[in-house]
């Protein structure tokens, strides 16, 4: 009877929820996670996207593109050439996301320095049915993804960007779920799954919540997602992590002045404010500081976890001409070590990394090439000295 007692209760977690009990990664603690968007295409590489996420205005050539970082291509089994020239004339060649080779080479970097895995980003509009070829393309990389964190034993995570989304996108966040539940099987692969657990459960990130840029979509909106990860009877039972903004606590500047905030996160099991651009040197950075210990103590206070965001620089000339060049530089990976290291000081126990391979906006950590294409775009380069992996190696030393 005891026996028969005990393996009813070592399977009750699997009654009625789709869920495996548990996974290799049984908590955030003690992890440094990358945000990853698997976003750019090429016009060869069967997706139908053309040059996806490299092109602006229509057009992917010598002074438009959205890229202000070119990455290594030495390691990826398929590149494609472009229209772009080296400095000895020879041709420029970039990656597609759609490849599985390419989500490959960077998970064994993943492994290889150290990175404990990825946030998978899954803008809302780009998981909606009524959008097919954008839509296969994101469920394709993150099947490929799901693969490769096995293969290599990295951590993986559904974060659900809601910028550009309604409160008429509730549903579609819920059916993206349930899809990528049933049909990838991302939490139901045994206790040895890559799936990122957190305080015993799935977690789960809705990224962007609190933000007071007249977003279509309201905190009730929000707290029907939440309702719903956390406590539907087959897809739910979910921990949460909402990415908010920098000054959430105090409900101003970036923020909405809404209290109910506060409730929201409350209900929630992480949080992790979004930092970037809001410091743009050292000596900002140290003023943020203060910022930053009077949200650990808060979520001390209230028992929420609290994952910061780290970022090694911002650069978006090329998508956005305006902008100045190399806006945040990186300055020999100071800028970078100075916020990973003051994080930890400050009572980290994970950390979020803007962003793994986000070289539209300069942020990248994975490789980027030292010899990138001359002509009218510029390209942030890293200093002669310091090496194409340095960020890497950087992430994983943390």
């Amino acid at each position: 009877m005891l026996l028969l007692a005990l393996c009813v209760l070592n399977n009750s977690y699997g009654q009625g929820t789709k869920h495996s009990r548990t996974s290799k990664y049984t908590s955030y603690k003690g992890l440094i996670m990358a945000g990853y968007q698997g976003w750019h295409n090429t016009p060869e590489d069967g997706a139908g996207r053309g040059w996806g996420h490299y092109l602006q205005r229509g057009v992917f050539g010598p002074g438009n593109l959205k890229i202000d970082i070119w990455p290594t291509v030495d390691e990826y089994k398929q590149v494609y050439k472009t229209p772009f020239v080296l400095a000895d004339g020879s041709p420029a060649w970039l990656p597609s996301d759609h490849d599985a080779s390419t989500t490959d080479v960077r998970f064994k970097w993943m492994k290889q320095y150290g990175v404990d895995g990825v946030f998978m980003q899954r803008f809302v509009g780009n998981t909606r049915r009524s959008n097919p070829v954008v839509r296969n393309h994101f469920l394709k990389v993150m099947g490929d993804a799901l693969r490769a964190s096995k293969k290599y034993g990295r951590a993986i995570s559904v974060m659900y960007d809601l910028s550009g989304s309604s409160d008429n996108d509730v549903t579609t966040v819920i059916n993206d779920w349930k899809n990528l539940v049933d049909s990838l099987k991302i939490t139901s692969g045994g206790d040895k799954q890559t799936y990122l657990y957190h305080n015993g459960k799935p977690l789960v990130v809705l990224w962007g919540v609190g933000f007071n840029d007249n977003r279509r979509y309201t905190l009730a909106g929000v707290e029907k997602m939440v309702d719903f990860l956390q406590n539907d009877p087959e897809y739910g039972g979910c921990s949460i992590m909402l990415g908010v903004p920098t000054y959430w606590r105090e409900l101003g500047n970036d923020a909405i002045k809404d209290p109910h905030l506060h409730d929201l996160i409350r209900k929630v099991d992480v949080i992790h404010p979004w930092t970037i651009g809001r410091y743009g040197d050292e000596t900002k950075y140290n003023a943020y500081q203060e910022v930053q210990k009077g949200d650990f103590a808060w979520c001390k206070e209230n028992k929420v976890d609290y994952a910061p965001t780290v970022f090694p620089g911002f650069s978006w000339h090329n998508l956005n001409l305006t902008a100045k060049f190399d806006q945040i530089p990186r300055n020999r990976g100071d800028f970078y070590w100075m916020q990973l290291s003051n994080a930890i000081k400050n009572g980290a126990q994970m950390i979020y990394v803007a962003m793994f391979d986000e070289v539209d906006e300069g942020t990248a950590i994975e490789k980027v090439s030292k010899n990138p294409p001359v002509g009218p775009s510029p390209f942030v380069k890293f200093e002669d000295d310091i090496p194409n992996d340095y960020y890497l190696y950087l992430t994983g030393y943390a």
